[in-house]
């Protein structure tokens, strides 16, 4: 056998290594109701160069793995529209630099007085831990619904400006730094006015050329196509971030918010989460694989009451920031607690601050340590929360996934003052439901009146399943979203092709965009209201009874006339104009 089939052989044997004892673990964990990232550090441990050395390129595969990051932040980035961008602004520069100021000084402090390191040192080892892991909190944020309620929005901006602020630490790093200054070395200040110009060339690389590339790729209509243009995308923003010395997650970030208003953003994000959860997978595997268990034996002492002490200090002041950014308390506590681990470029400042002699080697791997333990007790202090906000003053109790439903005939998603009036029409049928909501302060209102309405985002397949969608008889989406669409909808109708689907839609656009894709019934969200209260002013204003008809009647037809006209003309808004009242018929030539 020849070296490069050795080379593939040891390739081969490594991943089945890695992937069995991640699949192993991540099981065991889950059924015990831990997190996955724990599951997958333990793993890393066992397999690792410190455990049964199973795999020894830790470095290699950490650096890989690196990739799923880059992919997750993408994904975020898909979700966040530049309008929703612009409203998190505050939360973004307000909490979330507020937090890293506050965090980092802390911890500093808490160095300079608990050991011997000089204030050089307590500075490069204080500021980096006051980052948390966007690699392991965004996924929890994900797979639970959550990132689209207001305490995963606020940790998400928290979050995005700690990626920001990489920049800045560095430069703080650099300014500190004893080692030889290198020929031809990049100021931080000049890589801060890059990054401005690299940001602003992406935004406009996106709407010139991105976007009409895409629209091209559709009439070609290869669906591949579209994923290679999106990857494109992905790994330019991101080299051109790593080329000028800034986070390439921040590019990969960009290269989404680029496409969240493109048609074709939810067919990138269900081809590309695959390959980010299995690299996030493999970062944590190496960050275990990495852990120096021989410096955790050495000090165990200080390692483990250091990590106690990052995660207290954190959960203190993040719960403060809450509090005075005006969240309710359970939830500021559980926003504290979910951020409060190491996160992931603290590795790569402690790396930054050994090159510039600020600290030795034995300190990187000591605090490195410091950062995964810090990121093992994440899933605890998780489940802590959990069945902290049971109670019913809460405007998070009783959070509960629609996998405990018991199966019903219909799953109704939205209970807003539209879905409360669809689930009492149909249990007044007796109908079997399941009530789905991803509004906190929504289940608990609901709970107080003795109704159970389970925690979700009801248009996520994933989500529908675990509810019993395959065995349902029809869903009925109640919610108010204007963006629900035709992506969405072939994707549920696609994975539970036996169950009915019927959608309250938020005005005629979003009714012609679903037309044909399966849905059995829809509803304009304010149509028959708006025709109840006309005849109600007609009655007032003292208009015969049998004209009050007629009027209802020939409205009705003169609207499915011009509807049934906007949709053969592909969405044209004046297309049957002429049959709206008032509007005279155009002149016979």
């Amino acid at each position: 056998m020849d070296s490069t089939e050795t080379h593939m052989a040891d390739l081969l044997l490594g991943g089945f290594v890695m992937l069995g004892a991640a699949l192993v673990m991540v099981l065991l964990f889950r059924r015990f109701g831990i997190g996955a990232v724990l599951g997958y550090l333990i793993a890393g441990i066992l397999i690792g160069p410190q455990g049964l050395e199973l795999i020894s390129n830790a470095e290699t595969i950490l650096e890989f793995s690196e990739i799923g990051i880059i992919l997750l932040l993408f994904i975020v980035g898909l979700e966040l529209a530049p309008a929703r961008l612009m409203r998190l602004r505050q939360a973004i520069f307000g909490l979330g630099l507020s937090q890293v100021v506050l965090c980092g000084i802390a911890l500093f402090l808490l160095i300079m007085a608990t050991t011997n390191f000089t204030l050089a040192a307590a500075i490069a080892l204080g500021l980096p831990l006051a980052l948390s892991s966007t690699a392991q909190v965004l996924p929890m944020l994900q797979s639970s619904g959550r990132l689209n309620t207001p305490t995963g929005e606020k940790a998400f901006s928290i979050l995005l400006f700690q990626d920001l602020s990489l920049i800045p630490l560095l430069t703080i790093v650099a300014a500190l730094s004893r080692a030889p200054q290198e020929a031809g070395a990049q100021s931080g200040w000049l890589t801060a006015i890059y990054g401005v110009l690299a940001i602003g060339g992406l935004i406009l690389a996106g709407k010139y050329l991105l976007q009409p590339l895409l629209k091209l790729i559709g009439r070609i209509a290869e669906r591949e196509l579209f994923i290679v243009a999106g990857l494109v995308a992905v790994f330019g923003g991101a080299a051109l971030m790593e080329f000028i010395g800034l986070s390439p997650a921040l590019g990969a970030f960009l290269a989404g918010v680029m496409l969240a208003n493109s048609p074709y953003r939810h067919e990138l994000e269900a081809d590309i989460d695959p390959f980010r959860s299995l690299l996030l997978g493999f970062f944590f595997l190496a960050v275990g694989m990495m852990l120096d268990l021989n410096v955790i034996w050495e000090n165990t002492a200080f390692v483990f009451g250091a990590a106690i002490a990052l995660v207290a200090v954190k959960i203190t002041i993040i719960f403060c920031l809450g509090k005075l950014f005006g969240m309710p308390t359970l939830p500021a506590l559980a926003m504290g607690m979910l951020l409060s681990q190491g996160g992931e470029f603290g590795f790569v400042l402690f790396a930054e601050a050994e090159k510039a002699m600020l600290i030795e080697p034995e300190a990187s791997s000591l605090f490195g340590a410091v950062i995964t333990i810090s990121m093992a007790m994440t899933p605890f202090l998780m489940l802590l929360a959990e069945r902290s906000n049971d109670g019913s003053g809460s405007s998070n109790a009783d959070l509960e996934d629609p996998e405990a439903a018991g199966r019903a005939s219909v799953i109704i998603v939205g209970q807003g003052r539209f879905g409360q009036t669809v689930s009492q029409m149909l249990l007044g049928a007796k109908v079997p439901l399941t009530l789905i909501d991803i509004k906190p302060d929504q289940i608990d209102t609901h709970q107080r009146f003795g109704v159970k309405v389970f925690y979700g985002d009801g248009t996520r397949v994933d989500l529908l399943r675990r509810a019993g969608a395959d065995e349902a008889e029809a869903i009925v989406f109640c919610m108010d979203d204007p963006d629900f669409g035709p992506e969405k909808v072939k994707a549920i109708t696609q994975s539970f092709p036996s169950t009915k689907l019927l959608v309250r839609v938020y005005d005629r656009r979003q009714l012609i965009e679903l037309k044909g894709l399966g849905v059995v019934g829809m509803k304009r969200e304010l149509f028959e209201s708006a025709i109840h209260l006309a005849r109600q002013t007609l009655y007032a204003i003292d208009v015969d009874d049998s004209l009050i008809g007629e009027i209802d009647e020939e409205f009705r037809q003169r609207d499915c006339d011009r509807l049934e006209e906007q949709i053969k003309s592909n969405g044209d808004m004046f297309a049957g104009v002429e049959h709206r009242f008032g509007i005279d018929p155009p002149e016979q030539k």
